[in-house]
């Protein structure tokens, strides 16, 4: 039992070492963010017109580029671990009891566990599912949108084309007329 113990205790050490790596970028990408507007010492150095452009880049930049929000650093701190904890203990009851049974003895407690821990995940999980779900139907809203656009531009195109004909023809005859 005293092996199980320090394999937990072990997971358990490389799970936070995860999450204060994960913290620590976190926190990297904050503090950058906060020191963009800071001005540089070497920018006396560079000439007026390429402060200019760099500026506008980095104002085009941001406009495409959404912050890090709350529920970003939610998702990353406290939900993805807590599903990778749930999936990794999972696998690893089954594991050790398809090998072992003494955890088979103990499995009522192993259960409850998988159980707490199950139950945030799978609403992670499911809202997960749904965001993604929305996403796929933004896109496919786009594309039938797009497509239909498509379709329209070369009806209107195929439409102005037998027009330009037709007067063309009607010119033609016109002009025969005339002689």
């Amino acid at each position: 039992m005293i092996e199980w113990i320090v394999i937990l205790e072990i997971l358990a050490v490389i799970l936070a070492g995860m999450s204060t790596m994960l913290f620590l970028g976190v926190l990297i990408k904050f503090v950058r963010q906060a020191l963009k507007g800071v001005p540089h010492i070497n920018r006396q150095l560079i000439p007026k017109r390429k402060i200019i452009k760099k500026e506008q880049l980095r104002m085009s930049k941001d406009q495409t580029r959404e912050g890090v929000t709350f529920n970003d650093i939610f998702m990353f701190m406290i939900a993805v671990p807590l599903v990778l904890l749930w999936v990794g203990f999972a696998g690893f009851v089954i594991h050790t009891g398809l090998n072992n049974s003494a955890v088979l003895e103990n499995i009522e407690a192993y259960t409850t566990l998988i159980a707490i821990l199950g139950g945030p995940a799978l609403l992670i999980i499911k809202d997960a599912l749904d965001v993604w779900k929305q996403e796929q139907a933004e896109k496919t809203a786009f594309y039938k949108i797009k497509a239909q656009a498509v379709i329209d531009y070369n009806d209107s195109s195929q439409k102005q084309a037998q027009m330009i004909e037709s007067k063309e023809q009607e010119q033609g005859h016109k002009m025969e007329n005339k002689k």
